[in-house]
């Protein structure tokens, strides 16, 4: 079972970009995500939740790349329990985030997007298709706005 996520928060280290023996890239990423409101006191009170997640593939290097520490970012995937046993014989268990997406949050920063050409063609059917530019006509009909 699984459970998606929605995570606003900010990088603690740089993405940590590794390839699996395959040549699968993945980036291992921590967020802080902060919690602020006013107790009964009128004091402000803050909780902090720390994430780990795991950013796969061509997003994985891209996020490698343009995200930073202290990068305030989005992030949306699943929760997802990873289970372990220690060389001592303990148990262990720890709650990840697998990342869909990520990108950088614009409500403090601005940030340039550099649009990157897909590695993979499944989503076309393996056609690449030319994008063409919109062309203007000189001529409307009657029913028809010239905007």
């Amino acid at each position: 079972m699984s459970s998606n996520v929605t995570l606003i928060g900010n990088l603690v280290d740089d993405p940590e970009l590794r390839f699996t023996p395959s040549g699968v890239a993945m980036a291992k990423i921590r967020v802080a995500v902060n919690r602020r409101w006013r107790g009964q006191d009128g004091e402000w009170q803050e909780n902090t939740s720390f994430f780990t997640g795991t950013v796969w593939r061509e997003q994985a290097e891209q996020a490698a790349e343009s995200l930073q520490k202290g990068a305030r970012v989005i992030i949306t995937g699943r929760l997802e329990q990873r289970s372990w046993e220690t060389e001592a014989g303990e148990k262990r268990s720890v709650v990840e985030v697998q990342v869909d997406e990520i990108g950088p949050s614009l409500r403090w920063a601005t940030a340039t997007v550099n649009r990157t050409q897909r590695q993979d063609s499944w989503s076309d059917g393996g056609q690449a298709a030319e994008a063409t530019a919109p062309a203007a006509r000189d001529s409307y009909g009657p029913d028809e706005a010239p905007f």
